[in-house]
């Protein structure tokens, strides 16, 4: 008896969502769906166009339509940057990343941490309102007092110009981004790690950083994003082509070889295969962090 009155409830549920997906609320949206494939286009073209000019010959770029492939692929351009000191570029901006990301984000995240959990403190207070104040201050506002700063501690050309106040303008974003996620973690977790016997710095470490990785990778791909593309730090602060970061060198490859269009595309081509590669990792952490973050 039960199965035929529960037979028909089903039907009939069936026939309310196939109404309701054919309600006017379940239309396609034609216009958005048009929107986004122009959208994709948008995107997709550039990068074509760069990587097929990137194998094209020099002699017959200018002759042959620019949005056709080559017939004859080449990896002379390729071959050309890398004999440029393309690799001293790129090791002078992985020095560079590297050394600022690493102590930005961990010391943004030990001073999340502490702003967060000593949150009545007044000093905390105040030292929370001063990286706050840090994010209304544009780069281009402190370039000067930078210059003198790094001329009078006689670091001018050198890596270390370029690393300390990339490590100063990563710090307020980085905080503030970081202690809204420890904001979330439940105050019950910390409490149990104090009656445990637990220090701050282990329940930093052991509790705080496994929950927050999320935010500490995300952190970190924006902060090796923006200081790998920095232009006018190292534009300002160093002078000698050993010094030279990857933009300040593509600009270079532009000045000395701006008929070599095809090489110059090349140099971008290699400048941006490390983002790509930091965007596919960070990624993965990135899925990797959340889905351990709703297992727990």
């Amino acid at each position: 008896m039960s199965a035929t009155l529960t037979k028909p409830r089903h039907q009939a549920d069936s026939r309310r969502v196939r109404q309701r997906g054919t309600g006017p609320a379940h239309r396609r949206n034609w216009l958005g769906g048009l929107a986004g494939w122009l959208w994709l286009a948008v995107v997709v073209v550039p990068v074509y166009w760069v990587l097929i000019t990137s194998f094209k010959a020099q002699s017959g770029y200018y002759s042959s339509n620019p949005m056709v492939p080559p017939s004859r692929p080449t990896l002379d351009n390729y071959l050309f940057v890398i004999q440029s000191d393309f690799v001293t570029y790129f090791v002078n901006s992985v020095v560079v990343t590297a050394g600022a990301v690493v102590p930005a984000v961990t010391f943004s995240f030990m001073a999340a941490y502490a702003i967060v959990r000593g949150w009545p403190s007044r000093f905390l207070r105040m030292v929370n309102g001063l990286f706050l104040m840090g994010l209304a201050i544009p780069l281009q506002a402190t370039v000067i007092p930078i210059y003198l700063i790094i001329i009078r501690l006689r670091l001018y050309d050198s890596l270390l110009a370029l690393i300390l106040p990339s490590i100063a303008f990563a710090i307020p974003l980085s905080v503030l981004v970081l202690a809204n996620f420890i904001r979330d973690v439940p105050k019950e977790l910390f409490e149990s790690m104090r009656i445990d016997g637990a220090t701050e710095w282990m329940t930093l470490w052991r509790l705080a950083a496994p929950l927050t990785r999320p935010a500490i990778v995300t952190v970190t791909i924006y902060n090796a994003l923006t200081i790998w593309n920095g232009f006018l730090l190292p534009l300002i602060l160093t002078q000698s082509p050993t010094r030279r970061t990857l933009p300040l060198a593509l600009w270079s490859f532009q000045g000395q070889f701006s008929v070599n269009v095809p090489a110059v595309v090349a140099a971008i081509v290699l400048t941006t295969l490390p983002i790509l590669a930091l965007y596919v990792f960070g990624r993965r952490q990135l899925l990797g962090g959340l889905a351990a973050g709703f297992s727990r």
